[in-house]
């Protein structure tokens, strides 16, 4: 069955929500670590930006990926 690329986004923007809390509970455990001192609000801001870059990476290579299954299918 082929997958819409409608669900395919809607699958990208969820596999990021997950992992957009992961990513700022990181940088606020990490970034210290490394010397890095930001605010909460810096922290939000940077993984939204990470965020917006993470749904565009997931959305092209899913949409590459089905086509080249569906190439394969011929």
């Amino acid at each position: 069955m082929k997958q819409s690329r409608f669900m395919s986004l809607v699958e990208a923007i969820a596999n990021v929500a997950v992992g957009y809390s992961v990513a700022v509970m990181t940088q606020i455990l990490i970034f210290p670590v490394f010397g890095l001192h930001t605010t909460l609000a810096q922290n939000l801001k940077m993984g939204g930006i990470f965020t917006i870059v993470s749904i565009a990476r997931s959305f092209a290579l899913r949409r590459l990926f089905e086509a080249i299954r569906v190439r394969g299918a011929r």
